[in-house]
């Protein structure tokens, strides 16, 4: 008698990003590269005001990181903080592929999330105290001395070539991780799930609720557009 196909699999397909988070990626990385070629390329495509459109854009990035950190705390299982940020010993194992397969970001991988969330965050704050001295001043320009508003633009200058820098190495890594590796992690951050093997101690992530997602997003937008029309 011929094994059955459950019997002879060497992978399974496991659940790891829940809805909210995976609308999240796809809105945050469109934003983000939509802020980037308004910022280097509004010459050349002709755009009209372009300073108010990148702080537009700016908000609504903010919008999706305070969604972001609010959701490391209560989303899906693989999306919290404490599922995927892991000691340097987790990280040596890993590197020596010694480390057990567990479900959601490998060590290297949630290094690479807590970077780029780290320096969007850097960006979006210091664009609120902005002003190009002519016809744009971001929202709480108002509220610091010229040493500090100086000091906001200059690190959001610095700050965004180490985004670029951060945005190339997490593509980078996506390709390493496809042609090497065999692993798609791009479609499964489309379909939520991924495949592991039969043997590993990765399950279905729990939680996500998508209503409790759409409610920390309405917050998260209610407290950014008080933030830059009341303060």
């Amino acid at each position: 008698m011929s094994a059955s196909p459950a019997s002879t699999a060497t992978t399974r397909s496991v659940l790891v990003w829940d809805l909210p988070l995976r609308l999240f990626h796809w809105a945050f990385a469109s934003l983000i590269v939509a802020n980037i070629v308004i910022a280097e390329f509004s010459e050349a495509l002709k755009m009209d005001d372009p300073l108010t459109w990148h702080a537009r854009i700016g908000y609504a990035i903010l919008t999706l990181l305070i969604f972001r950190v609010l959701w490391g705390f209560v989303g899906g299982t693989h999306a919290r903080f404490t599922s995927f940020i892991r000691g340097p010993g987790t990280i040596l194992a890993y590197l020596k592929g010694s480390g057990p397969v567990v479900g959601g970001h490998n060590p290297l991988g949630a290094l690479s999330v807590l970077a780029l969330l780290a320096c969007c965050l850097v960006q979006a704050v210091t664009g609120l105290f902005l002003t190009d001295e002519v016809l744009f001043e971001a929202p709480l320009y108002k509220l610091v001395d010229g040493d500090t508003a100086l000091l906001m633009a200059q690190l959001h200058d610095w700050n965004s070539k180490l985004l670029i820098v951060l945005i190339l190495l997490h593509l980078a890594a996506l390709l390493f991780y496809r042609v090497v590796k065999g692993e798609r992690l791009v479609s499964a951050m489309l379909s939520g799930r991924k495949q592991y093997p039969a043997g590993s101690a990765a399950s279905d992530a729990q939680g996500g609720n998508l209503l409790v997602g759409i409610v920390l997003a309405a917050l998260a937008g209610i407290s950014v557009w008080y933030l830059v029309t009341q303060v």
